[in-house]
């Protein structure tokens, strides 16, 4: 017989504690007259949610060379996936070049490699950018390859206010949690400002900002810290525009978040609702805002992430199918599932085809589209959303209390706050507390035999040979006027796009770039102790 659940306490991961049955008492008497689609949006952003659109169906993929990448996109796209989420390899997001001896071993090998605006066109070649919506996880480089995605919808004919998709840009998050930073927050704050008042005017329909709480959690903190410190981070941006001069109403309806959708399932879906509903307020009570569009918010999902497991990887298909059901229950926009292999490497096109599907099935199969907000009036689930707000909302104001998430940063208080989260977590799966199937209950053995994706061994050999080939087809007089007027404009106040589009658009790298801006904004220098 199978043993009965034992714990002692009965809490969620974030340890918030549940109770053996909740009842009307439970919950505000307000509870279930709000609609969804109206303000703040506990219920969804959308009246009849998925009844009229689906959320966005992407899947998170990059490898190799853009000639490589470019032939699993299509095969997405062919397979019903409604947009595309870059993965770009490590020299790239810290900004260096392919040929950069600092990148050796990396080269396209966690994402794709993008050197110039060759390799953006090549990505994309035979992609219509005015029918599909591309996501870049990218941060340091944000502004670079923005700017070079519009330069291939130029040459698309397509126009810039019909281009759709997201740069994360968010960079404060890499301070703690991903170590992909380049510039001292200060001048890293410009560049995002530079983009997001650039995109309000330029390309209306593309979000040049999505704070991203998923690397917070894959770094360890829980579902409430993930909730609070992104939106720690995104009052931060917001009041940089603010100072800016630009208008709330300009730029907050193009700000969007992306998060991990992990194991608890009912926490996830409360963590949706409460940030919804917080983040509503913030936008309306502390910033001013007026259109309700300022008010909504937008986010995407990965499903797997740090929950996924070497040992038994099969088990994975079961973990991101209900982390994707969770997500559609707590009203998710755009959704990446990911492969059940993607702890041993990157995902074969089987493998990514299953995580696709996944979502598919669920989209059409289920019958949790038909409603609204399913959960909507669960005693449990609203008093849940409630203790999640309330907790989120206080660890907002404990790191305003701090000095805010810049200055917590800088001291390295937030690293510590998830450190602590992540040692928690692990003695908790270490002592049995915490159930992993596979890892330390119903243990497995990693998949050695299984067929998994590999890399050309001559990869990065062949991206330095296309990076050199470029180089040497270019114009060096128009390379190097336009690096000089991005240097001209970082020692100055004037937006950084205009000189960053000039020059990527005559075939500047990546590297060359950063360059100008490292040696006018310098590096970060990460806090002692962290």
């Amino acid at each position: 017989m199978p043993e009965g659940d034992k714990r002692k306490r009965f809490v969620t991961h974030s340890d918030l504690p549940i109770k053996a049955l909740y009842g009307p008492g439970d919950v505000s008497p307000a509870t279930g007259e709000e609609e969804p689609g109206e303000y703040p949006f506990t219920r969804g952003i959308h009246p009849e949610m998925y009844r009229r659109r689906l959320w966005t169906m992407r899947q998170y993929s990059g490898f190799g060379t853009a000639e490589e990448t470019n032939r699993r996109y299509r095969f997405l796209l062919e397979q019903g996936g409604a947009g595309l989420s870059v993965a770009l390899d490590l020299p790239t997001q810290i900004g260096i070049d392919s040929d950069d001896e600092r990148a050796a071993g990396e080269v396209g090998k966690v994402g794709v490699a993008i050197d110039t605006l060759a390799d953006m066109e090549t990505l994309f070649e035979g992609i219509p950018l005015g029918e599909i919506s591309t996501s870049f996880t990218i941060n340091s480089t944000a502004a670079i390859l923005y700017a070079m995605y519009i330069a291939v919808a130029r040459k698309q004919d397509v126009p810039h206010g019909e281009i759709t998709g997201t740069i994360q840009n968010d960079i404060l998050k890499e301070y703690v949690s991903r170590g992909t930073w380049i510039f001292p927050p200060e001048p890293s704050l410009r560049l995002i400002v530079d983009t997001i008042e650039y995109g309000a005017a330029h390309t209306p329909r593309f979000n040049t900002i999505s704070a991203a709480g998923a690397h917070f959690r894959d770094a360890g903190s829980t579902a409430v810290q993930e909730g609070g410190f992104t939106l720690a981070d995104a009052i931060v941006y917001a009041e940089r525009c603010a100072a800016r001069g630009m208008d709330i109403d300009t730029f907050a309806p193009r700000f969007s978040f992306y998060f991990y959708t992990h194991s608890d399932f009912f926490e996830e879906i409360a963590k949706y609702r409460a940030m919804r509903r917080l983040w509503a307020r913030i936008m309306r009570e502390r910033f001013g805002a007026k259109d309700p569009r300022s008010w909504k918010f937008r986010f995407g999902v990965v499903c797997g992430g740090s929950t996924l497991t070497a040992a038994d990887p099969e088990n994975n298909i079961v973990r991101v199918a209900y982390q994707a059901l969770s997500s559609v229950l707590g009203g998710v926009q755009t959704m990446f599932t990911c492969a059940y292999d993607e702890a041993l490497a990157l995902p074969t096109e089987e493998s990514a085809l299953l995580a696709l599907r996944t979502q598919q099935i669920i989209a059409e199969e289920t019958g949790v589209t038909g409603t609204a907000d399913p959960f909507g009036g669960s005693y449990f689930l609203e008093n849940l959303t409630d203790e999640m707000e309330a907790a989120m909302e206080s660890l907002i104001g404990a790191v305003e209390s701090e000095g805010g998430m810049v200055s917590c940063i800088e001291c390295g208080l937030i690293q510590r706050w998830i450190s602590d989260s992540a040692y928690k977590t692990q003695k908790e799966i270490d002592s049995g507390e915490r159930i992993v199937i596979g890892v330390n209950r119903h243990a497995g053995e990693a998949a050695e035999s299984q067929s998994l994706f590999s890399i050309s061994p001559h990869l990065a050999e062949q991206q330095v040979e296309r990076l050199n080939k470029v180089k040497a087809g270019r114009d060096p007089a128009q390379v190097e006027a336009t690096l000089a007027r991005i240097g001209d404009a970082a020692r100055g106040t004037a937006n950084l796009m205009e000189p960053i589009g000039e020059a990527a658009g005559a075939y500047a790298t990546v590297g060359e770039i950063s360059n100008v801006l490292r040696g006018v904004f310098g590096e970060f220098q990460e806090p002692a102790g962290i």
